[in-house]
């Protein structure tokens, strides 16, 4: 038995229809394969800026649970308080303040032309983020210093939210440690 390989007279004994669908298949197969690429490379970029982005609302939100954490344990220690969760709100993530060179020129020139004066100032102001350079050629904006979030409001479940002489002292207790208006203060009790 002799194997033939591909040869024209082979490629005639195809019908248009299987050409056809041939190269309908063959079409179909690179539009997909085409958006998936770009589909996986845009991933790996919203990755990436979620990574750089992160630090910052990652910061806010550690923040946020840091004193929530305090703040239940702070709670735990009153008298008729029980068991307590904490839920606070912040109303930003916060804010990094960076380092600035500034640089400043003022020039002023007078001028008198046949009878008249002209006077002239002229000022330039320059700014320049500092960076550091422990971190390779490019180095990171130096900051300066950073901004905690602002407390928007706090929920507090307790053990003793019925009781209203230990509501009282549950909001007395957040109102002296946070910022926050007495009407965002909310104490309910637990089941």
């Amino acid at each position: 038995m002799k194997k033939e390989r591909f040869s024209m007279d082979r490629l005639k004994k195809i019908s248009k229809n299987q050409l056809l669908i041939g190269g309908l298949a063959g079409v179909l197969l690179l539009i997909i394969a085409i958006p998936v690429e770009n589909r996986e490379q845009a991933g790996e970029d919203q990755q990436q800026k979620e990574v750089q982005q992160g630090s910052v609302s990652d910061r806010g939100g550690d923040y946020g649970k840091r004193l929530e954490r305090r703040l239940e344990q702070a709670l735990k220690d009153m008298e008729g308080v029980g068991k307590v969760k904490v839920m606070i709100t912040l109303q930003d993530e916060g804010e990094l303040v960076l380092e600035k060179d500034w640089s400043q020129s003022s020039q002023e020139i007078s001028e008198e032309d046949s009878g008249a004066k002209r006077s002239t100032k002229e000022r330039q102001s320059q700014e320049e983020t500092v960076y550091s350079q422990s971190s390779g050629s490019t180095g990171e904006p130096f900051v300066k210093r950073e901004v905690t979030p602002r407390v928007e409001g706090v929920l507090v479940v307790a053990e003793g939210g019925g009781d209203s002489k230990i509501v009282k002292n549950i909001s007395d207790a957040v109102l002296a440690l946070f910022p926050v208006e007495v009407h965002k203060i909310k104490v309910v009790k637990m089941n």
